[in-house]
């Protein structure tokens, strides 16, 4: 197929619409279910690149969740804890292969984000994959293919119009992309550049050591921030994005942003909240926003109202701010990525607070020397990349 006829573009009002090669050649694409909407393909084309460069990266199973063109989650396929596996909600599931483990990560770094996400697999979509996706809100997937099996269980979501993509792996897009804004063309050379360790030699600070696992970490969050809309801050833990600030004006509320995203996901992990008993009947998303409010710092209003009887069994204990600050003291050895460099001291000091240890930024700014002695200061270290990752 050369073209592809679409519904509409980005609005409904937006005809007519349709995606297809500039130079006449066959699309890389099969739609085997579904009919993906314009901004289905933008989230799938993003998220398939991302996915596509983690792998290459880390030798490792990548999945994504995408939202509004931007990745809510990232992941590489390493096994889950218990912990990590009770707080994504597929600790029923037994045991996961490497691509479900990716995916479970990429979906539960920020479950409300991803709520009604669109998916891309770097491999093969499995059977165990599959199972986890069947459960969840989601608006289709993107993969290089689907085991037979697989394909079955995906064709059974949404009545059989679940948006299921399959990518020719071996595409290679043109090296120049253009797009139109207001009637005129822009065109500019594709972003080829390759993230890997080599760009994390050149660490600025004292502390020089950055072990092996922070510096997947950090490969990681950059090849997340290059297909998120700028400006753009991402936290990495353990395998995966945990934190993403994306679409800021001012680079410290990325910073604040994605940072109080990673707090909650650390929060999640508290026994506090690992122990709440949710009524019977309670659907996944419904705990999720459940578990955000509790979290949150409005919660007393919830329990001044009696909502809570709705939501829990038994009425939760008020988790006050100390609480949540000691149990985010515990984390440490957090990496934080950034598309463009820090002008300021002030997105250090609110890393710091959620337990990063390890920075990689392109470097550049005038008052680069405030930032690295303030880096200094809490112990980070913290790399130079010299790349700017902007992406619009």
């Amino acid at each position: 197929m050369k073209e592809m006829e679409l519904k509409y573009g980005c609005n409904p009002n937006q005809k007519p619409s349709k995606i297809f090669m500039e130079d006449g050649s066959e699309l890389p694409v099969q739609v085997l279910c579904g009919k993906p909407g314009y901004i289905n393909f933008l989230d799938a084309f993003n998220g398939w690149q991302l996915v596509k460069e983690l792998k290459a990266a880390t030798g490792l199973p990548a999945a994504t969740s995408f939202k509004h063109v931007s990745p809510a989650g990232a992941a590489v396929g390493l096994p889950l804890s218990d912990t990590l596996a009770k707080i994504y909600w597929v600790d029923d599931l037994g045991e996961l292969s490497p691509l479900a483990c990716a995916y479970a990560r990429a979906r539960g770094a920020d479950r409300m984000s991803s709520f009604g996400d669109f998916i891309s697999l770097s491999d093969v979509c499995d059977v165990s994959t599959a199972k986890i996706i069947k459960r969840e809100v989601s608006d289709g997937v993107i993969a290089p293919g689907y085991e037979p099996e697989a394909l079955e269980i995906l064709k059974s979501k949404k009545n059989g119009n679940y948006n299921i993509i399959q990518i020719d792996e071996s595409y290679v897009p043109m090296p120049q992309e253009k797009k139109q804004v207001y009637g005129i063309t822009f065109e500019q050379g594709r972003n080829e550049l390759k993230i890997d360790n080599a760009i994390l030699e050149n660490v600025v600070t004292k502390n020089k050591d950055i072990p092996d696992s922070a510096k997947i970490d950090l490969v990681i969050s950059l090849i997340t921030l290059k297909y998120t809309q700028s400006n753009s801050v991402c936290f990495a833990y353990g395998g995966q994005a945990i934190g993403i600030g994306a679409g800021q004006q001012s680079r410290v509320h990325c910073t604040r942003l994605a940072g109080s995203k990673a707090d909650n996901w650390m929060l999640r992990q508290c026994p506090k909240v690992l122990n709440l008993e949710f009524v019977d009947g309670l659907g996944r998303a419904n705990r999720d926003n459940a578990i955000d409010n509790y979290i949150g710092d409005d919660y007393m209003d919830v329990l001044a109202d009696g909502k809570w009887e709705k939501i829990f069994k038994v009425k939760p204990e008020v988790f006050t701010k100390e609480e949540k600050r000691e149990w985010i003291s515990k984390f440490d050895g957090i990496s934080l990525g950034s598309d463009a460099f820090f002008p300021f001291s002030d997105n250090i000091d609110r890393a710091k607070k959620s337990g990063v240890k390890y920075v990689a930024q392109p470097g550049g700014s005038v008052r680069d020397d405030i930032v690295i002695s303030a880096c200094d200061e809490y112990g980070m270290a913290m790399a130079f990349t010299g790349i700017r990752l902007f992406h619009h």
